[in-house]
């Protein structure tokens, strides 16, 4: 059995401001900006060269399985890149409020780079939903 995790859904409680943040701030393309029935509107959005993509939405019924996300409670999205300072810089760059590049070390989070797999940096969408950002030492489809 193959199982993709292909969408995750984001809370918001703007989505025209999501939406601005994660296209202009965070690169990510539109796949889907749409009202699906009246008042139900979901905007999909990926991250360059990811497969799996994130949802907003306003107005979806509660599943009656799950309890609706309160937006900000998303938290350790993680995002991997083959280049933490480059993505620094192009996030800095677009003004999203990206944290100095630390690593895991001996005392805990310290500032800097680490050895493979232990560079990271992280961020909060405008609602307060965090992303981990963590270098990896290849691209995906080389892992």
């Amino acid at each position: 059995m193959e199982l993709t995790l292909e969408v995750i859904m984001v809370p918001s409680s703007d989505l025209d401001r999501s939406k601005t943040f994660y296209e202009d701030g965070c690169g990510f393309k539109v796949d889907l900006d749409q009202e699906v029935a009246p008042g139900i509107r979901i905007i999909q959005l990926t991250p360059p060269g990811s497969r799996c993509s994130i949802a907003l939405s306003i107005g979806m019924p509660d599943r009656p399985d799950q309890q609706a996300m309160t937006p900000g409670s998303l938290q350790g999205l993680q995002l991997c890149v083959t280049d933490i300072a480059a993505a620094h810089a192009a996030l800095t760059e677009r003004s999203v409020p990206v944290s100095a590049i630390q690593h895991v070390g001996r005392g805990g989070w310290e500032d800097g780079p680490g050895e493979e797999w232990n560079s990271f940096m992280f961020f909060k969408d405008p609602d307060g939903n965090g992303w981990v950002v963590q270098e990896a030492p290849a691209p995906l489809s080389e892992r």
